[in-house]
């Protein structure tokens, strides 16, 4: 069944899971305590939930190594640790002599264990034989880089060679911005405790997280009312949620006109995958401007596609009228042409209030001529793009992805498509909308053509500009998903994407 796409009415109830922060964490935690809790009670709740999740991915292991920190994250890990002894297995602590328990709670816990014929070893350069090492250092209670002494630590806990399940949040790792300052524990697998956190799933949050549940630790509905959330995560469920099954009497002229603009000299195959993509994605109509050199093989390619020889802007004129959508940026290159064509578009499509997807070298066209974009514009850089759009480093977009996507969208008036592991999507002044989906094997050339051809597909069929970006970023990552499922990740091409969008555009409706 063909699918069209809906823009949610101002109102419905939007498509996700919220994602936090820490303030908003311990804004949670303090009306939980506020609510017949106590802060001892929740670190048992703690202590017990990671005992249960170390036991279901790992049911033979006998020796337990838990690392506990000073905090309430440590106190999480003696519970744990106790639970473990309760069991039969061989549970031993190790900590760094700094790192005495200092809450009231956290002492508590400590006590039970010792009482329980727990032993607590001081860290000597690394820790004991293992089978699971349970990371209970600090949780969300680090905001820099550790001291030489705790970095001995996590990089002990990666070298051991063994499962490591973290507790809250991966020690080192910010759960906040995606980033890790210093040394970080590269879990296997994460527990989060009470809301799932932002920093877990974008730049390095994946590799240090690795595998990730949750477990709210039975804290009423009601403490979460008055935290800011600050991202909603989608994944390939949500697709339903805008690809809705087509009208019977749907036609051509429905599903929007796209114009993609590309292809200089060597660089054809780039437009051509943005075309490929709209095509795929569901456009009525696609027409594609380029270089003459290249019109022969996009149309033995795709002979749907309706090919316009580009030598100069006065070809452009009917197209840009006609387009519905304006895709501009795949294979445009930096030359003179480019910059002819990238002008020349943008101007028309100020003037007629033509919406806009801009990639590639449209990116860094505009980062080099800064001007204003017409209403509705829709950038997708990857992190080197978009420290150029904002006068940064590429290392200090990846240090708080969450916080780049925001000041692009604010700079440029434009909803943002930040690219990367844990894609980011977000309109000026809007609520992030981070991507579940995609995979290693996408990072090769050509797949950010394909993700403006599916975005400017979803557009044209009347999506809102920061819908047809969360959308099309999740459709892509999806269908790169189930390419690689095939064959594996080594090796996955952009054309292979576009092989199964059609599928994976025409998703079972939501029940």
């Amino acid at each position: 069944m063909s699918a069209s796409c809906a823009t949610p009415a101002p109102g419905a109830p939007l498509p996700g899971t919220p994602l936090y922060d820490a303030t908003a964490l311990r804004a949670i935690e303090a009306a939980a305590l506020s609510h017949a809790s106590d802060a001892t009670t929740l670190m048992q709740r703690a202590g017990q939930a990671g005992w249960r999740t170390l036991l279901s991915y790992w049911p033979q292991a006998r020796r337990i190594v838990v690392v506990c920190g000073p905090g309430n994250n440590g106190g999480d890990g003696y519970v744990l640790a106790t639970q473990a002894l309760a069991s039969g297995r061989d549970a031993v602590v190790v900590r760094l002599a700094s790192h005495a328990p200092r809450t009231d709670a956290a002492q508590a816990m400590c006590a039970a264990f010792e009482a329980a014929g727990g032993r607590i070893l001081a860290f000597d350069r690394a820790l004991p034989v293992a089978d699971v090492v349970v990371d209970a250092v600090f949780g969300i209670g680090l905001s820099r880089a550790p001291d030489d002494a705790t970095a001995a630590l996590i990089d002990a806990i990666n070298a051991a060679g063994v499962p490591v399940l973290a507790l809250d949040t991966p020690s080192g790792l910010s759960g906040d911005r995606g980033s890790a300052a210093g040394a970080a524990v590269r879990a296997t697998h994460t527990l989060q405790f009470l809301a799932p956190q932002i920093g877990l799933q974008t730049g390095d949050g994946p590799d240090h997280a690795g595998a990730l549940s949750l477990d709210t630790l039975g804290v009423d509905t009601r403490c979460f009312t008055n935290a800011q959330a600050n991202a909603r995560r989608i994944d390939a469920h949500d697709l339903a949620h805008w690809l809705r099954p087509r009208s019977r009497n749907a036609h051509k002229g429905r599903h929007g006109r796209v114009l993609c603009i590309g292809g200089d000299h060597g660089t054809g195959g780039a437009v051509l995958l943005a075309a490929g993509a709209a095509l795929r994605a569901g456009a009525g109509l696609v027409e594609v401007a380029t270089q003459g050199v290249h019109v022969a093989p996009l149309l033995a390619r795709w002979p749907e596609a309706m090919v316009r020889r580009t030598d100069n802007v006065s070809a452009l004129a009917g197209a840009l009228d006609a387009a519905d959508v304006i895709a501009l940026g795949p294979g445009l290159g930096q030359g003179s042409w480019g910059y002819a064509l990238f002008d020349e578009t943008l101007d028309a499509s100020s003037a007629a209030g033509t919406p806009l997807v801009l990639d590639a070298d449209a990116l860094n066209l505009l980062a080099a001529r800064p001007r204003a974009l017409p209403a509705g514009a829709i950038l997708t850089p990857h992190p080197g793009e978009a420290a150029r759009l904002l006068d940064l480093d590429t290392a200090a977009i990846q240090r708080d992805r969450p916080a780049a996507v925001r000041a692009l969208a604010a700079r440029w008036n434009a909803v943002v498509v930040l690219k990367g592991a844990g894609t980011l999507v977000c309109a000026p002044g809007g609520l992030p909308w981070l991507i579940a989906a995609g995979n290693p094997g996408m990072a090769t050339g050509g797949m950010g053509d394909v993700l403006t051809g599916v975005i400017a597909a979803l557009r044209a069929q009347g999506l809102d500009a920061e819908h047809a970006a969360a959308c099309g970023a999740l459709l892509h990552a999806v269908a790169g998903d189930t390419a690689a499922r095939t064959s594996g990740e080594r090796g996955l091409l952009p054309g292979d994407l576009i092989d199964v969008l059609r599928a994976c555009a025409n998703p079972e409706p939501n029940a």
